[in-house]
């Protein structure tokens, strides 16, 4: 009798360790690059995934992550199951996860570009100008703050690296590209072309002038592992593009909606960052 008992106490709890197992892996993380404060990503994420789950019938956990480089070994690593990045941080992870859906937003919809700004007083004209000058940027992974701008240039012929001198901004912030440029720190500066008014509070706006708006970059990629069924990625991007206009969701995301996104829409940010040339996409 106590054999009996004990082994249908074992076979009970056999089943009930395989099913939490069972559910635990049905289970996705979703993430977002924690560009804005945790407290902003969790709302986003959170909303997001409550959406996907809801739609999809996939059970989706919201994950937050504390730094790009935390966020990026997610991917990588296929913790993170769906992510939504920028699109220089899809390029750095594409052999692992592939895009479902690219966001619209802004006056631009599903694309961007970077800006170059000088003094207003500058003798600087064009981009060649630039060569052997001292160029404030976002950062090297900034797509609008450095990639677009680099982009440009590489199609004049210009290695900007290797024929300018390249200083990165304090923290990464686009108001300190324009401070910088503002006080003669730097000749020009790289900034996201959304980012121009940013501080005109602080800088008279006659005293910063456009030089030139730079390459387009595709927006904001909604990835998914690549180890995912194909029936799961088929039902999240469906559920992405038939998020209807006035939902609450992109007010929360502050975008206007999704759009169908291949893999190669980001062959531009590949080529800026250097993993493709300009033979491969066919850019003379």
């Amino acid at each position: 009798m106590k054999r009996t008992i004990g082994l249908g106490c074992t076979f009970l709890l056999l089943v009930t360790v395989l099913l939490a197992q069972t559910v635990n892996a049905a289970s996705q993380k979703l993430s977002m690059l924690p560009r804005y404060s945790s407290e902003e990503i969790n709302k986003r994420v959170k909303a997001l995934s409550e959406y996907l789950s809801l739609k999809t019938r996939i059970p989706i956990e919201p994950m937050v992550t504390a730094n790009f480089s935390q966020y990026q070994k997610g991917l990588l690593s296929g913790t993170i199951a769906i992510g939504y990045e920028n699109p220089y941080i899809y390029v750095l992870t594409s052999h692992e996860h592939e895009v479902v859906a690219m966001a619209v937003k802004g006056k631009n919809g599903d694309r961007f570009r970077g800006i170059v700004i000088t003094r207003a007083d500058s003798p600087l004209r064009s981009l060649e100008d630039l060569v052997g000058k001292t160029i404030s940027i976002v950062g090297q992974t900034s797509a609008g703050g450095y990639l677009s701008q680099k982009l440009s240039m590489l199609r004049l012929g210009i290695d900007v690296e290797r024929q300018c001198n390249i200083v990165e901004a304090v923290d990464n912030k686009q108001e300190n590209v324009i401070l910088s440029v503002f006080t003669g720190d730097a000749d020009a500066g790289f900034i996201r072309e959304s980012a121009l008014n940013h501080i005109d509070k602080y800088i008279p706006p006659s005293q910063i002038k456009l030089l030139t708006a730079t390459a387009w970059l595709p927006n904001w990629a909604l990835s998914v592992k690549r180890t995912l069924p194909e029936e799961n990625k088929d039902k999240i991007r469906r559920a992405l593009l038939e998020i209807p206009s006035d939902h609450p969701l992109l007010t929360i995301l502050k975008i206007k909606g999704f759009k169908e996104a291949s893999d190669r829409d980001y062959d531009p940010v590949r080529q800026a960052a250097g993993f493709l040339t300009s033979a491969d996409d066919g850019v003379n």
